[in-house]
C-alpha cells in the first residue's frame, strides 16, 4: 500500500513540475554614464525577490564622466531597479537609492535580454 502511495506521490509531482512555469535565465546589460562631478557608486536590485547585482555587499564603481555595461543575469520577465548614489554621500541619489530604500519613476527595467538604452544620471 505504501508503494501505491509512493508511486502517485512521485506521480503528482512530476506532473505539477511539468505544469509549473519555469524561470527562464536571461542576460541584460545595463549602460549607465555618471554624468555627475564626483565618482558614484550603483547597485541594480531586483524588485520580484531578493536579489541585488553585483551583490556579496559589493557594488559597481563609477567615476565622474565614466559610462559602464554592467551586464546581469536575471530571470526572464524579472523587474529590475537602478540604485545609484554618490561615492560617500548617500543622501545624493538617483532611482531607487542605496538599498533599494526610495520609489522611482522610469528606473526599472524587465529583464528580457539586450540592453538599455543609456542611463544618464546627472546633477
Amino acid at each position: 500500500m505504501s508503494s501505491t502511495f509512493a508511486r502517485r506521490a512521485a506521480a503528482a509531482l512530476s506532473l505539477a513540475a511539468l505544469i509549473a512555469p519555469a524561470a527562464h535565465a536571461d542576460d541584460v546589460t545595463f549602460q549607465i554614464k555618471n554624468g555627475h562631478p564626483n565618482a558614484m557608486r550603483v547597485e541594480l536590485y531586483s524588485q520580484d525577490r531578493d536579489y541585488v547585482w553585483p551583490g556579496d555587499g559589493k557594488d559597481f564603481y563609477l567615476d565622474d564622466g565614466e559610462t559602464k555595461q554592467l551586464p546581469i543575469s536575471c530571470n526572464e520577465g524579472e523587474k529590475i531597479c537602478y540604485g545609484a548614489w554618490v561615492d560617500g554621500d548617500e543622501e545624493t541619489y538617483w532611482g531607487v537609492g542605496p538599498n533599494n530604500k526610495e520609489t522611482c519613476e522610469d528606473c526599472c527595467y524587465t529583464c528580457s535580454g539586450g540592453q538599455t538604452e543609456e542611463i544618464d544620471l546627472e546633477e
